[in-house]
């Protein structure tokens, strides 16, 4: 009786061992703080909403997108934020805020930049324009060209992610819904909403192809390292959708993450997963205390390694690493483009 009990004991003891070595492993996500965070601000205390952040070949920038309409460079403490590109037509009298005219009551008009990035052989900026489409900016700046403003005649109403493949040039963008602009970006999640397209533009041949329809809010698009498979999130279910590209899967689409909150933007965290930039927790409580999820890093397996955790005033629409240790923040509504600091 003694050694039947000694080895159910030790039986016992193993598979509590067992059961909290997984739970560990589980739970092994570290946490990055950013409560400290530097502000590079927007000059015009008008001015809101440096929603992505894009760095150009020779690492210039930040560059962003703001509520007027204009896309930003960051120049330096000194210099601060000046005009490096905007849309066609763009009238600075009508487009400029004023405090009897937000910046955002002449968006269908000015244009709305989301999704910026380069590709960086040709020197082009690519704009996911909420309004117009998507735009390319060529090396230098000025005014942006429009490229793609429908799809097998169906008008983008609400373009929003973007990616480019630095091999090919070919650019991946997000078409959130078929059915709400920005304006109405709320019942996109409310109405369940699942209208949005993932597509592919050949800036070689102007072609455009529809990768995959019938996504819940199509958001944030990201190429993975080896350029196999894209990962988009699909802001409403808080999940990060994979589409393949390449192989033998090549035009299907799986499950990738199930997310603690709602996805905005993807980027790669330089070391072949993504930062997802999260525009609120999943089961946010108001009396909980002034810290809430920001991000998450997500390896290449879809495991969440990372959470970055801030104060409640912050709501990440991207998060974008650089080889120096910084993080850059952007925002929706914020008057700066954030930057923290790895310790």
């Amino acid at each position: 009786m003694g050694c039947s009990m000694s080895r159910f004991v030790k039986a016992t003891v193993a598979v509590v061992l067992l059961v909290m070595i997984f739970m560990s492993g589980a739970m092994a996500a570290t946490s990055l703080d950013a409560t400290r965070i530097q502000q590079l601000p927007l000059a015009d205390g008008l001015l809101q909403g440096p929603e992505s952040v894009a760095f150009d070949a020779q690492g210039h920038g930040p560059y962003s997108g703001v509520s007027d309409g204009r896309i930003l460079r960051w120049d330096g403490d000194k210099t601060g934020w000046t005009t490096y590109a905007y849309g066609p037509g763009y009238d600075e009298d009508m487009c400029t805020a004023s405090i009897f005219r937000p910046a955002t009551s002449m968006e269908s008009q000015c244009g709305r930049p989301l999704g910026l990035q380069f590709h960086h052989k040709s020197g082009d900026l690519y704009v996911a324009d909420a309004y117009r489409g998507l735009m390319r900016v060529g090396p230098g700046g000025g005014e942006a060209t429009v490229l793609v403003n429908a799809v097998d005649d169906k008008p983008l109403r609400f373009t929003n992610g973007i990616d480019v493949d630095q091999v090919t040039g070919q650019v991946y963008f997000t078409d959130s819904s078929m059915n709400y602009d920005r304006t109405r970006h709320e019942m996109v999640t409310r109405s369940g909403d699942s209208t949005g397209r993932l597509m592919r533009y050949d800036p070689r041949t102007g072609d455009v192809a529809v990768l995959q329809t019938r996504l819940a809010y199509a958001n944030g698009v990201a190429i993975s390292t080896d350029r196999t498979h894209l990962i988009v999130a699909s802001t409403g279910p808080c999940k990060l959708i994979r589409h393949w590209i390449e192989g033998a899967k090549a035009g299907t689409s799986e499950p990738f993450t199930d997310l603690p909150g709602y996805p905005d933007n993807v980027r790669p965290d330089r070391r072949g997963g993504y930062w997802v930039a999260l525009h609120g927790e999943k089961n946010e409580l108001p009396s909980r205390p002034n810290s809430h999820l920001l991000a998450v890093r997500v390896g290449a397996d879809g495991k969440i390694l990372e959470e970055m955790r801030g104060s409640k005033r912050v709501k990440p629409a991207e998060v974008v690493e650089r080889d120096n240790g910084k993080l850059y923040i952007g925002s929706i509504d914020l008057p700066y483009v954030g930057v923290i600091t790895r310790k």
